[in-house]
């Protein structure tokens, strides 16, 4: 008995000293409580307050709203949504600085994509090719995006049909637009089907004079000095020209050969600068076609933007190559061409302010 009373006055010991030390851990928990919620009464009121949690969250997101501004941009098409609107914005303002997006649609597709990273390259911005946070600041724009196009008697004098046939082609006083919807778009840089969604009250087969389109206002800077090289880039589809101090005077998507073997790489350089060229068709050329091959001599097209090679024609040192406009300048950098680097007619026009004899071109994988 006296052993067994030992043990259980040991256990009641040990009871209390267990006790103690609850006790003891208790009172700190509650101190640290109090101290904590002395020091966060908002997070505290918050938990307890659901109007104050729900206010707190329209604040997020509005202040994330604030820290977006993408561009200033006055005038943007109400009926766009947000996301378009962003991409239209941001065409507009990189094509304003000479980087192109290629044609303009409201859409941020690989083109634009190529344009957003030239431009943050020329800012020193990480090349994200996204409209990121550091991107947008940057991106500004200091005039509405679109402007009145008023269609003059000029613009329908200069309709005609295109000729179906090479031949055909040969024997037409110029190879100009076919219709007013084709002579605006290319003259805003744009995209036809953004021109329409811009217009949707118009009846494009009977446009007069004096008709007033909705357009993107878009006009590349008047150059500051002459290109001193050019680099295009075969896996991207793009050329860049360059001035003296390595700035960057022009970015715009460009078509390349269908065939790795017409792919020229390496330094070429420019040996010829003509500005609504003709164009001549030699059957040697274009082996699939049946028309050439019966006809058997070349034959000379008319100059205009619906010529093979566009508004110009830059000749580099490698026979029957050279940098050049395309009928179809939607397509551009989408197509492929038989062996020269095909650009909008816009840009073409552009590039041909910039080059002059003797520059180098250089062709990069």
């Amino acid at each position: 008995m006296p052993i067994l009373e030992k043990a259980s006055s040991r256990r009641r010991s040990r009871f209390g000293d267990y006790l103690a030390v609850l006790l003891l851990l208790a009172v700190i928990a509650g101190i640290g409580w109090l101290w904590w919620h002395s020091r966060h009464p908002q997070k505290n009121s918050r938990r307890k307050n659901p109007a104050a949690v729900a206010a707190a969250s329209v604040a997020k997101t509005e202040k994330r709203r604030e820290s977006k501004p993408i561009v200033i941009a006055p005038q943007s098409p109400a009926d766009f949504p947000r996301p378009v609107r962003d991409a239209f914005e941001a065409q507009v303002a990189l094509a304003r600085r000479a980087i192109s997006p290629g044609s303009l649609d409201a859409a941020i597709g690989s083109q634009t994509r190529a344009a957003i990273a030239a431009f943050q390259r020329a800012q020193n911005l990480p090349a994200t090719a996204a409209l990121d946070t550091n991107t947008r600041p940057a991106l500004t724009l200091d005039a509405p995006l679109l402007a009145d196009y008023a269609v003059t008697t000029n613009d329908l004098a200069r309709l005609q049909p295109l000729g179906k046939t090479w031949l055909a082609k040969s024997e037409q006083t110029a190879l100009d637009y076919e219709t007013i919807l084709e002579l605006v778009a290319e003259t805003a840089h744009a995209h036809p089907l953004l021109i329409q969604k811009l217009n949707p009250g118009v009846n494009w087969t009977n446009v007069t004079a004096g008709t007033i389109l909705k357009v993107p206002d878009v006009n590349y800077p008047e150059p500051a000095e002459q290109a001193s090289f050019v680099v295009i880039h075969l896996s991207q589809k793009f050329l860049e020209a360059f001035g003296a101090a390595t700035n960057l005077l022009l970015h715009c998507p460009c078509s390349i050969a269908a065939k790795v073997e017409k792919r020229p790489v390496g330094e070429l350089r420019v040996v010829v600068v003509a500005p609504h060229p003709n164009y001549t068709v030699n059957p040697e050329l274009f082996p699939e076609s049946d028309e050439l091959r019966a006809i058997g001599h070349k034959l000379i097209l008319p100059p205009g933007p619906n010529n093979p090679v566009g508004v110009a024609w830059i000749g580099l040192d490698r026979p029957g190559y050279g940098m050049h406009g395309t009928p179809v300048p939607e397509q551009v950098g989408r197509t492929e061409s038989h062996g020269c680097f095909r650009l909008a007619n816009w840009d073409a026009e552009y590039l041909v302010k910039l080059v002059w004899v003797g520059m180098p071109v250089t062709v990069v994988p």
